[in-house]
């Protein structure tokens, strides 16, 4: 009887592999940095939900919950939800994403619970 022979395929690395893992780290550093991306208006004019909202903050003057923001987007004219369960829980998700995603450039800022204002 002939012993089975055992290998790690982790261990073992083709020159395929290697060639490929240094292609990529080369890449890598040889890309130059991504400009930042520039807001382009819709070709259909339509504004995005957080366009609407920064828009309806603004007429608004004071905080606002996502809920009457929401109400107020839709009896303006500036967004309706494309058939969305739950447009005010996906709005606030957006909302607080720009704010930790931009920080200090964010169009908005959460005055309090529940509650968001145009950043002054």
């Amino acid at each position: 009887m002939s012993a089975k022979k055992t290998t790690n395929p982790t261990a073992k690395t083709t020159k395929a592999a290697k060639s490929k893992t240094a292609k990529a780290k080369t890449l890598k550093a040889a890309a130059p940095a991504k400009a930042a991306k520039t807001k382009k208006a819709k070709a259909d004019g339509k504004m995005s939900a957080l366009d609407a909202a920064a828009k309806v903050l603004a007429d608004a003057g004071g905080p606002m919950n996502t809920k009457a923001m929401i109400e107020s987007m839709a009896a303006k004219g500036y967004w309706t939800s494309p058939a969305g369960a739950t447009p005010w829980a996906t709005l606030y998700s957006a909302l607080l994403r720009e704010i930790n995603t931009k920080g200090k450039d964010a169009r908005f800022v959460k005055s309090e619970r529940g509650k968001f204002a145009v950043k002054n």
